[in-house]
């Protein structure tokens, strides 16, 4: 079991570095491919829908065949897509790679997600959820100063198809390591619809839709844009800022378990960890022409305070029956991610409008596009904590 878990983390590590990838490789795609940031932010959100689309067979495949064959099968899917995105001679190629990168990565964190929750004790279920997103978010680390350097050393394209080779081996040992867990011997019938009758899950639903979305839109995509436009930084730079901020999201994902256990309640520890992130990001909105420790400090706080993911999950987990354990961790994580890749695509919609144009580059701000995309987060989280305030509260 121990092997076939280890299999899966190495999965959802490339799961995390392929979201996070094309702010490094923003200004080799920029300028090989002439891809814009508005483009970028449209595939990179493509990753996040194709990956959301695929939440709800992807769980009701968990209850029915298991993990093993659910995970490995599509990461393999995932591979394909990454040796695609190498050989890609335009930007519609790289559109196409991440929407089958996307499908691929999004079976394997789920994947763990029903083993802990089928063989674990449930009081554990947040702690080994947040444990496997603070070893996945190595991945995230990676995206950053360690894919600079090989993309400087052997080129982009040599690059990603070296991932897409390394994206088959792990499907591979997905496919021969991991055990699925025993099947129920009297196995109830059901379907999301019946999730969705459960009161206690929508405001938990609607906090994750809002609790994601700005780390991975501004670590996976933002940061290379808004440092090289704002800033004038070279890959270099910009890779050292995300390795920053992939560190705190690190830190944040393998804090909040045991903040759990201080404050011995989920509700409380995700409503006060989403009132910092908003906190960070109307700061940041107010900085965007600031450069400095300041601003990385807030890009940290964006990615530690924001690292709720688990918890938020693990607060849904405690209201799923069992039967239904494999739909109902992948029903809420398709609030999260859909939720992402639905706001790159707005956030990319606000660039776009608030970018001013050429001649007049020297009378409007190059900030003011980030200003907005900052504060839209910020807007967005207050809202959602807004309906979380009135969600039960419950613990194992």
């Amino acid at each position: 079991m121990r092997t076939g878990i280890a299999a899966l983390v190495l999965g959802y590590v490339l799961s995390q570095f392929y979201r996070a990838f094309l702010a490094v490789l923003t200004p080799v795609l920029a300028q090989d491919l002439g891809a814009t940031p508005e483009m970028l932010a449209e595939a990179s959100g493509w990753w996040f829908l194709a990956f959301a689309a695929m939440q709800l067979p992807v769980g009701a495949a968990l209850d029915r065949i298991g993990p093993r064959l659910t995970a490995g099968l599509l990461l393999a899917v995932g591979a394909l897509g990454a040796a695609i995105f190498a050989m890609a001679t335009g930007v519609g190629m790289i559109k196409l790679a991440m929407v089958l990168i996307g499908a691929g990565c999004a079976p394997v964190l789920m994947a763990s997600y029903y083993i802990f929750a089928r063989v674990f004790s449930p009081a554990v279920f947040g702690t080994l959820a947040g444990v496997v997103i603070g070893i996945g978010s190595l991945g995230n680390i990676a995206a950053s100063i360690p894919l600079s350097a090989a993309v400087e050393a052997m080129g982009w394209r040599a690059t990603v198809g070296t991932l897409a080779a390394i994206t088959a081996a792990v499907a591979l040992a997905i496919l021969f390591l991991v055990r699925d867990p025993e099947r129920l011997r009297h196995e109830q019938r059901g379907s999301v619809l019946d999730l969705l009758r459960i009161p206690a899950l929508w405001p938990i639903f609607l906090l994750m839709f809002v609790c994601y979305a700005p780390s991975a839109g501004i670590r996976g995509l933002w940061i290379g844009p808004w440092y090289r436009d704002v800033f004038g930084a070279d890959a270099k730079a910009i890779a050292w800022v995300s390795l920053a901020m992939g560190l705190a999201m690190v830190a944040g994902n393998f804090a909040y378990g045991p903040m759990e256990r201080v404050l011995r309640s989920r509700k409380w520890l995700n409503f006060g960890g989403n009132a910092l992130l908003m906190a960070c990001l109307l700061a940041l909105g107010t900085m965007a022409n600031r450069q400095g420790w300041p601003t990385v400090a807030l890009l940290m706080g964006v990615g530690f305070f924001g690292a709720t993911f688990p918890m938020v999950m693990a607060h849904g987990r405690a209201f799923l029956p069992t039967h239904l354990v494999g739909r109902g961790v992948a029903l809420i994580n398709l609030f999260g991610i859909g939720s992402a890749g639905l706001m790159q695509m707005v956030t990319g919609r606000i660039n776009k409008a608030l970018t001013p144009p050429a001649d007049l580059l020297n009378s409007a701000p190059t900030s003011l596009p980030y200003t907005a995309i900052f504060w839209f987060y910020a807007a967005l989280v207050g809202a959602g904590l807004l309906i979380y305030l009135f969600a039960q509260d419950r613990t194992d």
